[in-house]
Order: C-alpha cells, then sequence, then structure tokens
C-alpha cells in the first residue's frame, strides 16, 4: 500500500499527501501477525476505507461519461485511460478538468477528492448515493440540494469549508500531519498511513514491538501504547434489578474520548496526543442552540460524543466498545440483543414496555430511544443521548420526539394522550431543564435560578452543567457569580473550560483574581480560555511572577492559533485576542486574512469595522460594513452595526433606518429590538419607543430591561399608572433588587 500512495503521490504534483515516515509508528500490516482476528475485523470496515487512492476497485461513482446538473453548471464523470476525471466548475467558476485523486468514505455515500493548487486537497460536492437503487440509490446527487452554491461561496467545492486538510485529513488518516504555511497559504499535508489504521486508535506501536520481541509486555502498562482502550469492564445483573451494573465504576474517559476525537463536533488544538483528556487537545462544541435543540437531541451535524456524554449509560459507565466491537465499528448484536446486554428483554423487548407489536419498527430500542436524523442528504445517524420520548415537551416546546418521527400523521398532542391512556404521565413537563435552557435563550430571568441548580448537581452529567453554567454567564449577575465560584476548580475539564468561558460578565480584574490559579492549569482548553478572557490585562501592571506566566499563556495562545491560521475562525479568534491586547495593527492583520480565507465572514467583518471605528477611521468602517450587507443583505449583525455607526456620527435619519431593518430581523434575543425603541426615545420619539418596547414585551414578557425602559419611559411621558404597573412586575421578578424597590417606592 505505502509504495502504490507514493507512486500515485509522486503523479500528482499538485497533490503532495506523503507519509511521515515517524519511527514510533509502524504501520497496520504490523499489527497482522500477533492480533489477525482483530487485523480481519477491521480490514474492509468503514474505518479501513476511510480514504482510498482512486483507482478501478474503490471508485463506486459512475463515471461512464455520466453528467450531473447543480444550478445551471453540468459536470460530466468521465474516464481517461486509468484516471478518473470530473469536468466541472473550478474556483472562478469556469468549466475544468479535474483528475480525482482519493475517493473519501464508502457507504451511503462516497466523495471524491480534487487537488487544486497549494497543496489542497478539495472535497468535491457532488457526492455519489452509495445505496441500492431500490433504496433510492446509485445516482449522482449535490450535498446542498436546495441552496445556489456558486464558485466564490466558502461552502463551493473548492473554498475553505470543503478543503481536505483542514477540514476532514485528522479524521481520515492516521497521524496526519496539515503542516501549513501561513505566509504562501499553502500546505504540504503528510499522514502515516492513508485510512483510519491501527494507530489512529491506539497511537504509536514502535515501543509496543519493541517489548513484544523482548516478551516483556506483561510487565508494562497498556502494552506500551500511550493509552489504555479496554474499559469495557464486567457487568451483571444484580439480585431483582432488570438492568445490569458495571462491577467496577468507570474510573476515565478514556476510550470514549478516544473515540470523541473524531466523533464529535469540535475543533483542534495542536497536536494530538493519545490518552489525553479531549478537552486537552480539543474545543468541544456543548449541546447549545442551534447546533442542538433545548433538551439535547440533535439538530445540527454534531456526530456522537456531545449527545452520548448526556446519556444515562454514560453515567453508568458504558463506554464505546460495549455497543460496538470496535475493529470492525459493527454492533455487538443484532437488533435489541445490544440492549439485552444490559437490559433484560423479558422485560424491556416487550410491548408492555414500547406498546408496539413484536418484530415491528415501534418494537425496536434504537428507534424509540436513539432516533435518527439525516446529514449530508443520505446518511441517517443516530442520536446517542438514548432518552426517552417526550410529546409534552413537544406539544409546549416544539422539540422533536421519536414517536412522531414514525407516526409523521399525528401530532404530539395525538401521541401524549396515546402515552396517557397506557399510563405514562410525564410530571416535569413545567420544570424540566430543557424549559429553562429555552428561556434562558429567550433572555428571561425566570430561568437562572433552575439553570442554576443544573450547574451545581454533581448528579448531571457533566456537559449539562457546563452547558448550564455557560448560560447563566451570557446573563450574569448573582446566580451565575455564586456558581461560578463553585464551578471554577472543578475536576472535570468540561466544567472548567465552560465555567473560564462563561466570565465575560466580570470586570477585567475580577477575571484575573479569579483565574490567576488556573494559567498552568493541565488542561489546554481550559488554559487557552484562561488567555482568551485574561488578554486585556496589562503586564507591566501586575507582580513579575504572574506577568511572566501570564506572559507564556498569551505565546502558547498565539502559538495554538497559528497552527490553525488556515482556518477563518482561528484568525478571527487571534484578531479579538490582539485587539484586547491593545495590538490594533496585528488585529487589523488577523481580520483581514480571515476576510482573505473566507471573504463572506460576517463576524470579521463587524470586528475589523469596530476596529476601524475604535482608530476614528469611520469612513473605513462604513465602507466595511456596507460591503458585508452586500454580501448578506439579511445581515441584521451588520445593519446594526452600521446603525450605531451613523448614530455616532450624527447621521440619526440613516441610523434609525438601519436600526430599524435590523429590529425587523431579529428572530432570536432581543438586543437589536431593544437598541431601536432606545435610539427612537433619544431621538425624540417616546411614544413610538414605547410601542417598540411593548411588542418586544409581548416576545419576552420577564425581559428586565425591557421592563425597566417602559417603567421609566412611560413615568416620563405621565403615564405614572402604567410606569407602576411595569414597576411591580419587576419588584416581581426580582424583588432582592434594591433599585427596583426604589424605583416602585418613587412612583
Amino acid at each position: 500500500m505505502i509504495s502504490r500512495i507514493l507512486a500515485f503521490a509522486a503523479l500528482l504534483a499538485a497533490a503532495p499527501y506523503l507519509h511521515a515516515n515517524s519511527t514510533d509508528f509502524v504501520g497496520s500490516d504490523s499489527c497482522r501477525s500477533c492480533h489477525a482476528e482483530e487485523h480481519a475485523l477491521w480490514r474492509g470496515s468503514h474505518h479501513d476505507l476511510a480514504m482510498q487512492v482512486a483507482n478501478t476497485e474503490t471508485v463506486l461513482g459512475d463515471f461512464d461519461n455520466a453528467s450531473f446538473e447543480y444550478n445551471g453548471i453540468t459536470s460530466r464523470f468521465y474516464r481517461d485511460g486509468d484516471k478518473f476525471m470530473v469536468r466541472t466548475d473550478n474556483e472562478q467558476g469556469e468549466l475544468t478538468d479535474f483528475e480525482v485523486a482519493y475517493v473519501f468514505g464508502v457507504y451511503p455515500l462516497q466523495q471524491y477528492l480534487l487537488p487544486l493548487d497549494r497543496g489542497r486537497l478539495q472535497a468535491l460536492s457532488i457526492a455519489w448515493d452509495a445505496r441500492p437503487g431500490d433504496e433510492g440509490g446509485q445516482r449522482w446527487y449535490h450535498l446542498y440540494p436546495d441552496e445556489p452554491i456558486l464558485a466564490g461561496d466558502p461552502l463551493h467545492w473548492t473554498g475553505p469549508y470543503q478543503n481536505w486538510n483542514t477540514r476532514c485529513a485528522e479524521c481520515h488518516s492516521t497521524d496526519l500531519k496539515k503542516n501549513y504555511d501561513a505566509k504562501t497559504r499553502s500546505f504540504n499535508t503528510v499522514y502515516e498511513e492513508i485510512n483510519v489504521a491501527c494507530e489512529a486508535c491506539h497511537g504509536p506501536g514502535g515501543k509496543h514491538m519493541q517489548l513484544a520481541e523482548k516478551d516483556a509486555l506483561a510487565n508494562v502498562h497498556a502494552g506500551g501504547f500511550p493509552v489504555d482502550l479496554a474499559q469495557r469492564g464486567e457487568w451483571a445483573f444484580p439480585e431483582g434489578e432488570n438492568i445490569a451494573r458495571r462491577s467496577e465504576p468507570l474510573d476515565s474517559r478514556a476510550q470514549v474520548d478516544n473515540c470523541g476525537r473524531c466523533h464529535a463536533r469540535r475543533g483542534t488544538l495542536g497536536d494530538y496526543h493519545h490518552g489525553a483528556d479531549l478537552l486537552d487537545t480539543h474545543r468541544l462544541s456543548l449541546p447549545q442552540s442551534p447546533l442542538y435543540h433545548y433538551d439535547g437531541q440533535i439538530l445540527d451535524e454534531v456526530y456522537v460524543y456531545g449527545s452520548f456524554l448526556q446519556s444515562k449509560m454514560h453515567q453508568a459507565g458504558v463506554v464505546c466498545s460495549n455497543c460496538h466491537e470496535p475493529h470492525s465499528a459493527e454492533l455487538r448484536a443484532p437488533g435489541n440483543g445490544v440492549c439485552a446486554q444490559c437490559h433484560k428483554p423479558a422485560v424491556y423487548d416487550s410491548p408492555d414496555h414500547h406498546f408496539h407489536a413484536a418484530d415491528s419498527a415501534g418494537a425496536a430500542c434504537a428507534n424509540c430511544h436513539m432516533p435518527e436524523s439525516t446529514y449530508m442528504g443520505v446518511d441517517p445517524r443516530r442520536d446517542h443521548s438514548m432518552r426517552v420520548p417526550r410529546p409534552d415537551l413537544s406539544v409546549v416546546m416544539g422539540t422533536p420526539n421519536a414517536c412522531n418521527q414514525c407516526h409523521t400523521d399525528k401530532n404530539a398532542e395525538w401521541t401524549l394522550n396515546a402515552l396517557r391512556e397506557r399510563g405514562v404521565q410525564f410530571h416535569d413537563t413545567g420544570s424540566h431543564p430543557a424549559r429553562s435552557f429555552a428561556l434562558a435563550d429567550q433572555g428571561d430571568a425566570r430561568a437562572l435560578p433552575a439553570l442554576a441548580q443544573i450547574a451545581n448537581d454533581p448528579g448531571q452529567p457533566a456537559i449539562w452543567r457546563a452547558t448550564a453554567m455557560e448560560a447563566l454567564g451570557q446573563v450574569g449577575g448573582r446566580e451565575a457569580t455564586q456558581t461560578m465560584a463553585a464551578l471554577l476548580y472543578d475536576d472535570d475539564a468540561i466544567i472548567r473550560t465552560s465555567t473560564v468561558r462563561s466570565l465575560d460578565f466580570l470586570s477585567l480584574q475580577q477575571r484575573f483574581q479569579l483565574l490567576t490559579p488556573l494559567l498552568n492549569d493541565p488542561i489546554t482548553s481550559v488554559r487557552l480560555e484562561v488567555a482568551r478572557q485574561l488578554g486585556g490585562v496589562p503586564l507591566d501592571q501586575i507582580p513579575p511572577e504572574q506577568s511572566t506566566a501570564l506572559e507564556k499563556l498569551f505565546r502558547e495562545y498565539v502559538a495554538v492559533m497559528g497552527e490553525h491560521a488556515d482556518m477563518p475562525s482561528a484568525q478571527l479568534q487571534l484578531g479579538v485576542f490582539y485587539a484586547n491586547r491593545g495590538d490594533g495593527p496585528s488585529a487589523e492583520k488577523a481580520y483581514r486574512e480571515a476576510l482573505v480565507l473566507n471573504p463572506q465572514l460576517i463576524p470579521a467583518y463587524l470586528n475589523l469595522a469596530d476596529l476601524l471605528r475604535s482608530q476614528q477611521r469611520d469612513d473605513e468602517a462604513r465602507t466595511l460594513l456596507q460591503k458585508a450587507i452586500e454580501i448578506y443583505p439579511d445581515s441584521g449583525a451588520a445593519l446594526y452595526a452600521l446603525g450605531l455607526l451613523e448614530t455616532r456620527s450624527g447621521n440619526s435619519e440613516k441610523a434609525l433606518e438601519y436600526l430599524s431593518q435590523a429590529a425587523r430581523l431579529e428572530t432570536g434575543g432581543t438586543r437589536h429590538r431593544f437598541v431601536y425603541a432606545i435610539a427612537l426615545h433619544d431621538l425624540g420619539q417616546p411614544q413610538q419607543a414605547i410601542r417598540e418596547l411593548e411588542k418586544l414585551l409581548s416576545a419576552a414578557p420577564s425581559d428586565e430591561q425591557v421592563l425597566l425602559a417602559l417603567t421609566n419611559y412611560n413615568a416620563e411621558i405621565g403615564q405614572k399608572a402604567r410606569a407602576k404597573a411595569y414597576a411591580q412586575k419587576l419588584v416581581r421578578l426580582n424583588p432582592r433588587n434594591p433599585t427596583y424597590q426604589q424605583l416602585l417606592q418613587g412612583l
């Protein structure tokens, strides 16, 4: 295999994806002689076939002069001798011939990697549906069928978000080194093995082989590998119980984190090292909107880790290999058999439990507790939070439930009534955590005590506690302060990272006092969040010892971000960091580089415009924001920023026009609508301001800043009865706030 890849790479000067040839890695072929059974299970698995050289054995798509039309462009798939060719639109939108370098994946779809200049491999957005024809497969289809993705769009196959080197390679090859050169914006990406081989999970095997040759494996932990993945454990049914338990508690997330490296929605932090806490090498996305539903069900393409960590299975000590054979990635048993390992079939695989006929779709455990969502057009993936269907939440807040995903001809109320008839009652509909997260997202302060309770509850999954802490931090106040103090030094890195991330509501001085003990935290995610929070600390105004430690941390932050200088988001974060440091030129350079990498990155336009405005470069800022609106005419954030700019410039008429448009476009949150109302008041239109605030109050009936403004504005125009009513509501919402009490007494 090595010689084949090297020979092919030599033929493709534009795609130099060679092997790293590290002495620590020995290759999967070296494992076969001693681990024949495991190797045989792995061969032909999705991991083995994650990426392959394009040839007659690996290409599944129709290259017999097939064509596919998308958005007015006809792409053609054909053969040129032994080469597999695609004629499609290039970076400039011109039809060009490309040779397929590699195939990517195998089922239920296969993508094709085409080489571009500067060492880039790009994933073509026209994919092959590998499913059988009677299931709708054996066809070309586009991954964005309902969106006109043109050349120049970041989502176009030639754009940054379809780049293999950055977006895909780490999880489809073994020991990948991206090797991005920011000066030339080019890659020299290398890997040890083209696919997900043995050492992708177990780590480099050189030491293991040396010990094996000396017959000394038994004397070394984990056989000389950097990580011990044998966490399946022993399980048994306690007397009188229907669910099995581990004989010994699981003492780490080593195996789950190892899988989570790729099976999670996450970003990479520096080089991966096997056996590390996932947060030490990656930034994790939490179960928050818009990636997840408010109750934690999967919504966007979030993979598995974030949902599994919510589950009761994870809390009970279940690991990935309890359900999946790790080398083949297949289930341990067919059908309900995998669940029956720990759940007695007589109790759970019964119509008395699932209310469906035996052997029907409704009798399948996974269909009820792990419903599917389809991504990439044809790829159904199961939600691994393994939850009970909650049609009651569907009724009150619109979250999905597994029952209605099958009974599509019925509504959630029908499902709820059907369950009630069978004796199923939900007693926490009003107090379910999902209600609190939804209220918090709407700016409703009534959610804060419940969120604080979740964050402080050691019985809750750590990932939910972290999510609750971040929700508290967005609001600030007493609950956030008290909860933060309890969680900032928690043993779990997920909780520590989120707690540090949530501290934006505190002053810089408060953050510095709290975070100094975490400057040398062992987990990279925590340290980088500390660096971000303390970016504004002037090093010459703190004790030398702390200054030295903080300066070292700042260098680490810049270095980690620099390793991902090919990613627009990393440049955006660097820009924010430099701006907080007071380094305007470096911040401007980072923002502008983000816009080179992704000319449609609205946050970079906004941040750069804000930086320019702070330097009295208003005309440049205005031009930048107007360009952002040209790209996204419905960008409320850009319209809002332009409205504020015109307000500061004294152009009140233009300011109100932009702020009005931003308010009209706002569907989540209240900021744009609130500021528009304030601007109306400040520009001499108090009655109109009150009308806008009243409309906003209908959408956010417990928003204290809206109520406070309504109180003051009504009092100002002589409507004291209405002002008093709003003040009374403020006191009911927050009786401990002395300002509200004084305001009411004054009225």
